[in-house]
């Protein structure tokens, strides 16, 4: 489902950073491990085709994401790939409702205004469906933003750093989360962090 092949990647003026390949089967849970500086959040990106690749091969759900033209990756990830960032990135002029929906217009999806209020109310925010992100509260937000990248019904999640900030609870609360919406669409999880209280509850890890 999510496989990588001597990927290498450089941002202007910087070191090379070569990643370990990895192959992540279809519905399995991964945590993504290094410490700050390791490269994890560019190498999501390069598997969100947020970034393009040195050298390398990244294949996502059959795809070559290499061979995509920009417009095509950008649309194929927002069908295929639900990403979760450390910021939520909300367009604060638009309610909770139209930042789902807009996610299911750039993706070339249909808009389903009754699978945008099951997510949120499954994730105890349905109450929030006409609220400004402004109004929210950061774990409010952090439901949210779950509830968008899941709403094209990914095949792939990937989660930056989702616990970073959070106390033992609510790291808790979160993970669990994303573990159980992950299995419900049958979706493939990736959760990239440095947190080490994560490292006992996934047994497949990949090591930067």
């Amino acid at each position: 489902m999510l496989q990588t092949s001597e990927l290498e990647f450089s941002y202007a003026g910087g070191s090379i950073l070569r990643f370990p390949d990895i192959d992540c089967g279809k519905a399995e849970h991964w945590l993504l491990l290094g410490q700050s500086g390791s490269g994890k959040t560019t190498l999501l990106h390069l598997l969100g085709g947020l970034l393009s690749s040195k050298s390398g091969r990244i294949t996502v759900a059959g795809k070559q994401m290499n061979e995509l033209s920009v417009g095509k990756r950008d649309k194929f990830r927002g069908r295929n790939i639900g990403i979760i960032f450390q910021q939520s990135h909300f367009i604060k002029s638009l309610s909770v409702e139209e930042n789902l929906m807009l996610a299911q217009k750039l993706a070339g999806a249909s808009i389903d205004r009754d699978r945008i209020a099951q997510l949120l109310k499954q994730l105890n925010v349905g109450h929030k469906l006409k609220s400004k992100p402004e109004n929210l509260s950061v774990g409010e937000q952090q439901r949210v933003a779950i509830a968008r990248a899941l709403v094209n019904q990914p095949a792939i999640i990937l989660a930056d750093e989702p616990t970073s900030a959070l106390d033992d609870h609510n790291c808790e609360e979160v993970i669990r989360l994303l573990e159980k919406e992950a299995n419900e669409v049958g979706a493939t999880l990736l959760v990239v962090t440095h947190d080490g209280r994560l490292k006992e509850r996934f047994e497949k890890k990949i090591i930067l």
